[in-house]
């Protein structure tokens, strides 16, 4: 999960796609960049740290230019090292920057396949850049003579031949225009708007709807499953189908935790897909404990909050804000460590304690992943008083690892494999625990947009859609991306730095 942003405009885009980034600062925390073309000049700044401490004044003045692309970074593969950070740069064919969310399932093969038979170096661990280098060079091979929009779009029908995973890219072809494309499962988000100024008609591209509305642009549509657009420097839109067979299928995790609630995903409100998960939720409540004893329904903030409005609502019963957040403290899902995760929850929310005293609670939370938080929530309740603890997630348990560009690579460091909801409860000190159905999950976002016909749900169901994932890769991903893996690395890189 990464945040990426792309414009082609009529005057700079360095103040724009700053702005873009704070507003998906939500979707990686890791590390931030922005490229632009400064009349066919790269301009590049990229580092660690959050948006507003990665730019300054001196680099907000140096990114001009009228084109340019910005990313975010959550890490998955690879590892936290700014040279793991986006965007990421060639310079042949004339000079192409990438940013890239999601996961190549198949990046080993294809790094391999690049260095060999393609003739290019990586110099990183990141899937990103391998995805740079084999969309370059597939460019190079079908931009004989010139650049075309054709040129553009064979490209891409080569990168989807030869890539397996989710991605939605966005890359800035310097001195010549800006593509963006969409595997062809569409699992990853990527919206398309514009904007009109007195100068002429401004693009964007975002990986959420929100970041395009915080700029004045009108949201057109979503990026389709294996469609490539070309924006070239004058702004003429040129689009292209360049997958044979498509079919959108996107990430539910979106719905449940990964996209702001304001945003709207291939049709779909994430808002009110996350009322409907909070109805769903009472409802499966009601059949289990028709007699039920809550006082007080609370949300674990932020994300579990709207779900957490429409279940008190369907159940009757007061809805109360029990735990304050403090702002200035990251999503703790998404930092790099378990032990930074388990430090960061007690520091991140505290409990108004005359809201818990002697009552029946019951927390809504999105979704419990390793249950690191929801563990420490539940004691701060009884801590505060409360004389029983029901937590709720408005997802079903993550079972299964996620390959496509979440953090959740071993199936051991999740807390629900091989245990019963009784004793996942047990494990988090809850005296009940209540997950979503997975079909209930499923039409509480399909209602939004019935013409999606599947999700990509396999951190719930084990179903991954390429079908080329096995215990031997899932292996090999846990080696890689395990929270110990991700620690030893950190020890090496400070060791280094001695």
């Amino acid at each position: 999960m990464c945040g990426i942003a792309g414009i082609v405009a009529k005057r700079d885009v360095n103040q724009s796609l700053y702005d873009a980034l704070t507003v998906l600062q939500h979707r990686g925390q890791d590390a931030a960049g922005i490229a632009t073309d400064d009349d066919g000049l790269l301009q590049l700044r990229k580092e660690n740290g959050l948006v507003r401490d990665v730019f300054d004044v001196q680099h907000m003045e140096r990114l001009r230019g009228k084109m340019g692309i910005a990313h975010c970074r959550y890490p998955t593969a690879g590892c936290s090292s700014a040279s793991e950070a986006q965007p990421f740069y060639v310079n042949a064919p004339f000079g192409i920057c990438l940013a890239h969310n999601g996961n190549l399932t198949n990046a080993d093969q294809l790094g391999a396949e690049v260095y060999s038979a393609d003739r290019r170096h990586i110099n990183t661990t990141s899937d990103s850049e391998v995805l740079l280098n084999v969309f370059a060079h597939e460019l190079q091979a079908a931009c004989q003579p010139n650049l075309t929009p054709a040129a553009v779009f064979q490209a891409v029908e080569q990168v989807h031949r030869r890539c397996r995973g989710a991605y939605a890219a966005v890359a800035m072809i310097h001195g010549h225009g800006l593509v963006t494309f969409r595997d062809p499962n569409g699992i990853r988000p990527l919206v398309m708007g514009q904007r009109v100024t007195d100068d002429g008609v401004e693009t964007m591209f975002a990986s959420e709807s929100v970041a395009l509305d915080s700029l004045g642009f009108e949201v057109l549509r979503d990026v389709a499953p294996g469609e490539a657009i070309y924006v070239d420097r004058d702004g003429v839109v040129s689009t292209h189908v360049c997958a044979p067979t498509t079919q959108l299928t996107p990430c539910i995790f979106e719905h449940v935790y990964l996209a702001r609630p304001d945003s709207v995903l291939d049709g779909i409100s994430v808002y009110k897909s996350r009322l409907r998960m909070g109805e769903k939720l009472a409802e499966k409540f009601l059949r289990m404990f028709p007699e039920h004893d809550i006082d007080v329904v609370m949300p674990i903030p932020d994300s579990g909050r709207t779900s957490a409005m429409a279940m008190a609502l369907a159940l009757g019963v007061k809805y109360r804000e029990g735990f304050i957040k403090n702002r200035y403290i990251g999503r703790t899902f998404i930092m790099p460590g378990q032990v930074e995760r388990r430090r960061s929850v007690r520091k991140k929310l505290n409990p108004i304690g005359l809201e818990f005293q002697g009552k029946v609670v019951c927390l809504v939370d999105d979704s419990i992943v390793r249950g690191t938080t929801c563990r420490q929530l539940v004691q701060m309740a009884r801590q505060a008083g409360a004389s029983k603890v029901y937590y709720c997630s408005a997802a079903p348990a993550v079972r299964h690892p996620n390959v496509y560009g979440i953090d959740m690579p071993v199936a051991e460091e999740l807390i629900a494999p091989g245990r019963t909801d009784a004793e996942v409860a047990a494990e988090i000190g809850a005296d009940v625990l209540v997950y979503q159905d997975l079909d209930a999950l499923i039409e509480s976002a399909r209602e939004g947009n019935p013409s999606i016909e599947q999700f990509e749900c396999s951190v719930f169901d084990g179903t991954y859609l390429a079908g080329d994932i096995d215990d031997v890769y899932l292996a090999d991903l846990a080696r890689r991306r395990s929270d110990a893996a991700k620690a030893q690395r950190a020890g090496a890189r400070a060791s280094s730095a001695l």
